[in-house]
């Protein structure tokens, strides 16, 4: 037994699961509870119908640590911050999101699946463009951007990559470059793979959109707040950007009847890159080896400390 009780919103069989590793647990429903019982140290905090609740009376209660079953912390009010620990998912869904964004930019370059016929009259031949090559920009460098960069590298495209840090050499293979808006200069592909911040919230706007490379991809990962939407129509509809992937929008779902749905140059998904079918099992299997580390007085794996971040900083 872990020797105090879990609250968690994890599903009902990922929490029974836990119960028969020998933890006490709580099944708690989403959103921000008023109250939990004295005995309850740690809290699983699912990444729904949390945003904008009011600071509960007496909040951290008993409460140790919070586990994020996200590795976004953009979608809880920042009380729940106070904690003695909170840790986020790092890096659980990463490979399924770089996958998602790889795929898209390879499937833009392959020109899929416009490539595909349905009738012998389409029957000709076109240019089908190389991978190798092509200049791939990633905003963040997180668990996500760098796995990205790997896929890109290893079909030998030329990888650029703008940070909140700089101040370290950059990989094999990898230029870092100082602004969003050489990035944008210079990318024949942007993947977003940053977090949501202040010094995010529309990096991508009406003034660095003017400065992309004429005929840009644009692949959204990450938040649909790294983008002004108005701007972006506009730059779709002049030709600056050429293509835009997103998987994310703000808000969601879009409202019916919003331009994104029908354009023939955007391809919507409705938030899904995250989503394997294996997830459930990654999330327990992150929490339970913070557990372990919890209950040992070790280091805790995605540990956050909020800080105060500048709108004017880069990222």
């Amino acid at each position: 037994m872990t020797g105090f009780t879990i609250a968690s919103q994890f599903t009902a069989g990922a929490n029974e699961e836990l119960r028969r590793s020998g933890c006490r647990v709580i099944d708690l429903p989403r959103g921000a509870p008023a109250s939990l019982p004295d005995d309850v140290a740690i809290l699983v905090a699912t990444p729904f119908e949390w945003r904008g609740a009011a600071r509960p009376e007496g909040w951290p209660w008993n409460i140790r640590w919070v586990q994020l079953a996200s590795a976004g912390i953009d979608a809880y009010p920042d009380w729940l911050f106070e904690a003695p620990i909170v840790t986020a998912a790092a890096g659980v869904t990463a490979q399924a999101v770089a996958e998602f964004a790889i795929t898209a930019v390879f499937a833009a370059i392959k020109a899929m699946p416009d490539c595909w016929i349905g009738d012998a009259g389409e029957w000709a031949w076109r240019d089908v463009q190389g991978i190798a090559g092509k200049t791939l920009g990633i905003l963040g460098y997180g668990h996500i951007g760098k796995r990205v960069a790997a896929y890109g590298r290893a079909f030998g495209m030329d990888l650029l990559v703008a940070r909140r840090s700089v101040d370290m050499s950059p990989p094999e293979g990898v230029e870092y470059v100082p602004d969003i808006d050489t990035l944008i200069a210079r990318s024949d592909h942007l993947v977003l793979a940053a977090p949501a911040t202040p010094a995010t919230r529309h990096i991508l706007n009406e003034a660095t959109l003017a400065n992309a490379k004429p005929g840009i991809h644009i692949v959204n990962v990450a938040r649909g707040a790294l983008i002004d939407q108005d701007a972006l129509l506009g730059a779709l509809e002049a030709g600056q950007v050429g293509l835009a992937t997103l998987d994310v929008s703000e808000p969601e779902p879009l409202p019916p009847g919003h331009p994104f749905y029908a354009h023939p140059r955007v391809r919507l998904s409705p938030h899904i890159s995250f989503l394997t079918p294996d997830l459930g099992a990654r999330l327990v299997g992150f929490f339970t080896a913070n557990l372990a580390r919890f209950r040992a007085g070790d280091g805790m794996e995605g540990v956050v400390i909020k800080k105060p971040v500048s709108k004017e900083s880069t990222l």
